[in-house]
């Protein structure tokens, strides 16, 4: 069941207040609408009644899909209280929780987890290609504006870097990061019950640590 309530807003650009909706969760299995409605944003997409103008609101969410069994918690701050204490009873029944800081990474943690494939894996697929974008195609580092996920097709993940003027699309098997995962799954394990970080930073920090620079 989702869930929402009603909160008094002042509108950025001219300053008067007006009524909006927020929801403080989504299922995805109940609330197909409102599920497509967080993939393209359009959920956190509001509008001035009285000066008309569009602007983005980023609250708390918990997103949460029991057929692909995984939570994702969108929000700044860490999680604490009740969606605390229901990490352990979650990741019992096998589900895969997620922090997710900014919507951006919010909606491709939903792709991906509907890809079915790992967050973890699809990380390294994009380190992967920042590194050769910079490595192999004599980019600079300062121009990357963004590194997303695509879709993942019979094996083959698509990951797109992007700067101000072009972008560029490699193609990474999964297959060989999966074993890299298991294989070193010490160095790549994530605790699940605290609703870990899984991004850029998260896979940088592996590769900056004293003893496994790159």
């Amino acid at each position: 069941m989702s869930t929402s309530h009603e909160v008094s807003y002042k509108c950025p650009y001219c300053g008067r207040e007006f009524t909006i909706t927020v929801y403080d969760s989504v299922n995805a299995d109940n609330d197909p609408e409102l599920k497509e409605r967080c993939i393209s944003g359009d959920l956190f997409r509001h509008s001035c009644p009285h000066c008309k103008t569009d602007f983005m609101i980023q609250n708390p969410l918990v997103y949460s899909d029991p057929s692909r069994k995984f939570v994702l918690w969108l929000s700044s701050q860490e999680v604490s209280g009740d969606l605390y204490r229901l990490a352990k009873p979650l990741d019992e029944q096998g589900y895969t929780l997620r922090r997710c800081g900014t919507l951006q990474e919010f909606t491709e943690k939903i792709q991906i987890f509907e890809d079915g494939v790992s967050d973890i894996v699809v990380e390294l697929a994009k380190y992967d290609s920042f590194i050769e974008f910079i490595d192999n195609r004599q980019g600079n580092p300062a121009e990357v504006t963004s590194v997303e996920y695509q879709r993942t097709d019979n094996g083959v993940m698509k990951i797109n870097v992007r700067t101000d003027d072009k972008g560029l699309s490699f193609l990474i098997p999964t297959g060989p990061l999966e074993e890299e995962v298991k294989a070193q799954s010490d160095r790549y394990e994530a605790d699940n019950v605290t609703f870990p970080r899984i991004n850029s930073d998260w896979v940088i920090s592996l590769f900056t640590e004293p003893q496994g620079e790159a």
